[in-house]
């Protein structure tokens, strides 16, 4: 908002090449905006100019003159003054007509406040979630789910047509692994396929049985080449049970029905949590296709029987592509994918959310794509780090799996009892707002953090009502409402014609909300929405504390900037996908 704005001004006077950056001070005293403009343009100074000059200007000069410059155009209607400070940058500090129209313009816009149309007419895939048929989903999904949920948001709200996408491995050694369990040992039953037993018996059965390696490697291929209409059947069957848990899953975590452009799931699933869905048994034959033709042209080469790509002409290292047995690998399915992605929807940017631990293959596929021709410059990998309890790491393969509906019982019912303790939430609603706050503590904790690093969920900081917490920004918003509700009763109006004389709380954080949204998705990092609704919050309960709202000469304003809070913090919490209760 201010921040483009100022911007603009200041390319309007040095021209468009000069590379400078706008950003807002960490310390407030050193006003709402800062530029380094001054120092960057005095470094540009070559010396043939300054021999000419004999001295050429140092970067405070300009930094004087680029102030007197800037105080007699537009600017100059909402900047309330510029200091120079340092070696040279340029403090700017918003007028209180200019805070206002930020409050105006929040109490108007509501919901949309903060938009932006840095995105305008582009069209963004998001894939994320991923999980895989036959297996659970565990609290490594909720990483992938909480973060790719959030980055599409930011992504609408900065303009974009997004289409949110997901990616699972309906074939496979994991797939044939649980097929070989569900019909070969006696004791298993369906809730094995989704509690994640089956998987691992079959595991355990394959790397310690050769006979029995066997037999799910043939079955492996049977249900690659669909030899075997029994097999299937069953697989069919299976496949709808492990995806309909799943999609149970993603009703749990908040995410919105809806309607489905593509999708070859849809003949079971009645309710489509994401607009594409994509699965390897279709990629694995267009990849494959993309494989050997690639072949042909000297991409690929042959290898004891495989078809690899030699990454180390690209710094990266070999992979096989085709195995032995003639089936596609990940990085073949990867191909196939991308095509199948272009196909569905013409998109600009395609953001693929994954762990950390296919960073590297994910790389080496990108590679072959790029000399296969493909467009590979529109996607992008986004990494995450590993979610883990306090108890230590999980391995699907050994049946180390943390479900994520063992961590959403645990924070649930921890804060039941301390709701019950309180006192704070009862009645019919109870139910509901303890679902919220228990998806707003397990997403916020997940979110608070940069996207690549490793997460051990800490209980306590989590469910705490304040500090660096989910359940804290909620409750600051509850506190808004009972704010608003009160006054409602009280007959008050809200009206920003009566301000006080000093604006140095609340209002001097909601200027930068728009800007926040496009750093948000510039960084794709959440936790620049999170750390500013910790300011917010915390400026608001400073302000709530020592200011009286209802009853004074400036009720009106106070009420007004109440609701302004309120909108923001609503507005910030739904692009983490987080929902606001009411009342806590």
């Amino acid at each position: 908002m201010f921040r483009a704005q100022i911007k603009e001004e200041i390319k309007k006077i040095v021209g468009e090449d000069v590379v400078f950056s706008v950003e807002r001070p960490e310390n407030q005293e050193h006003g709402d905006y800062s530029s380094n403009v001054a120092l960057i343009l005095a470094t540009r100074l070559d010396s043939r100019q300054a021999r000419q000059e004999k001295e050429g200007k140092n970067p405070k000069e300009m930094a004087e003159e680029l102030k007197n410059k800037l105080l007699s155009n537009p600017i100059a209607k909402w900047v309330e003054r510029i200091d120079i400070a340092g070696p040279g940058f340029l403090n700017f500090w918003i007028s209180r007509e200019g805070k206002l129209s930020v409050l105006e313009k929040a109490l108007k816009e509501v919901d949309k406040f903060g938009k932006s149309n840095l995105l305008k007419n582009k069209k963004v895939i998001i894939e994320f979630t991923d999980p895989n048929p036959f297996k659970e989903f565990h609290i490594g999904h909720l990483m992938s789910n909480s973060i790719g949920e959030s980055l599409a948001r930011i992504i609408e709200f900065n303009g974009a047509e997004v289409k949110r996408a997901i990616y699972q491995g309906d074939v496979g050694l994991h797939v044939a692994k649980a097929m070989w369990a569900m019909t070969n040992v006696k004791e298993m039953q369906e809730i094995d396929l989704l509690n994640g037993k089956a998987y691992v018996a079959g595991n355990k059965a394959y790397e310690n049985n050769e006979k029995e390696k066997k037999e799910i490697i043939e079955i492996n291929k049977k249900l690659y080449n669909g030899s075997d209409k029994k097999l299937l059947n069953l697989y069919d069957k299976y496949r709808e049970r492990s995806l309909s848990y799943f999609n149970a899953v993603y009703g749990l975590l908040g995410m919105r029905v809806r309607k489905k452009q593509y999708s070859n799931l849809s003949f079971f699933l009645k309710k489509q949590y994401f607009d594409l869905s994509f699965l390897e048994s279709e990629t694995g034959l267009i990849g494959k296709k993309i494989v050997e033709k690639g072949l042909e042209k000297g991409v690929f080469e042959k290898s004891d029987g495989a078809v690899v790509f030699r990454g180390e002409k690209f710094g990266l290292h070999t992979r096989v592509f085709i195995n032995s047995d003639g089936l596609p690998t990940y990085e073949t399915k990867e191909l196939g994918l991308a095509e199948l992605k272009n196909n569905k929807f013409k998109h600009d940017i395609s953001l693929v959310i994954t762990g950390n631990e296919i960073k590297e293959y994910f790389k080496v596929a990108l590679a072959a794509m790029k000399e296969l021709g493909m467009d590979a410059s529109k996607i992008k990998h986004v990494p995450h780090g590993m979610l883990r309890l306090p108890s230590g790491k999980m391995s699907s393969r050994t049946g180390e799996v943390i479900p994520a509906e063992f961590l959403w019982g645990q924070v649930k019912e921890r804060l039941r009892k301390r709701f019950e303790q309180s006192g704070k939430i009862s009645g019919n609603k109870k139910e509901n707002i303890l679902n919220m706050v228990t998806l707003g503590a397990i997403k916020y904790s997940i979110l608070k953090h940069s996207i690549g690093s490793d997460i051990i969920f800490d209980f306590g900081k989590s469910l705490a009502l304040e500090g660096d917490s989910g359940p804290y920004i909620q409750y600051v918003y509850a506190r808004t409402n009972s704010v608003l509700k009160k006054a409602k009763e009280a007959g008050l109006t809200m009206s920003l014609d009566n301000p006080p004389e000093t604006m140095g709380g609340p209002e001097a954080i909601l200027i930068h909300f728009p800007d926040i949204v496009e750093f948000a998705y510039e960084n794709l990092n959440s936790n620049i929405i999170i750390r500013y609704l910790q300011e917010l919050a915390g400026a608001f309960n400073a302000f709530y504390e020592k200011q009286q709202i209802i009853g004074v000469p400036e009720s009106a304003y106070y009420v007004a900037l109440t609701k302004a809070v309120s909108i923001v913090i609503k507005n910030g919490l739904n692009l983490l996908g987080i929902s606001s209760p009411e009342k806590m």
